[in-house]
């Protein structure tokens, strides 16, 4: 093999490459500011979570906290009430769900609280199942969210959620 086949890089090779390495730096610089402003501000990255402190809510109590701009039901559901949904047949349910299903420790009851029907909020310990009650349409839930009767579609829906620890969940 000859050096004649072999090329050389020159002066103007060395230039190219340069020149095309400092225009690829400069469009990532430029296009950087617009990718970013996609990203949620951080009110909004603020609202994405909550954590609530489960200390002073007694059995049977209901609290009521917002995340995402819905309101979240945080039950502390007694013996008798965990009782009641684990002993419901499914089969008589119109969105048929394990309590099991719905819950992380069965004291704990976590729903959002918008009736699945039209949006309305439900009222907590209402209703012939001591759940919930919609006042707008007449839907009825369960002690552990589920739709019982009246014309909502669905069970309430159970929003993503952790425990930190014993005392402490955090929602989204």
């Amino acid at each position: 093999m000859s050096d004649d086949t072999i090329a050389q890089p020159n002066r103007r090779d060395i230039l190219y490459i340069a020149t095309g390495a400092m225009a690829t730096v400069a469009a990532a610089g430029a296009a950087w500011p617009l990718l970013d402003q996609m990203n949620p501000d951080a009110s909004t990255l603020a609202l994405a979570s909550t954590e609530v402190d489960l200390t002073a809510i007694v059995p049977g109590q209901i609290i009521t906290v917002k995340w995402r701009g819905k309101p979240v039901f945080v039950r502390h559901r007694t013996p008798a009430e965990i009782s009641e949904a684990e002993n419901t047949p499914l089969a008589s349910l119109p969105d048929p769900e394990a309590d099991s299903k719905r819950v992380k420790k069965p004291e704990w009851l976590v729903v959002i609280g918008v009736c699945t029907h039209l949006g309305c909020i439900p009222l907590g310990h209402e209703g012939e199942y001591d759940g919930w009650f919609c006042p707008c349409h007449g839907s009825t839930y369960d002690t552990s969210g589920r739709i019982r009767s009246g014309p909502a579609p669905t069970n309430l829906e159970v929003p993503n959620y952790v425990f930190v620890n014993d005392t402490k969940i955090k929602i989204g």
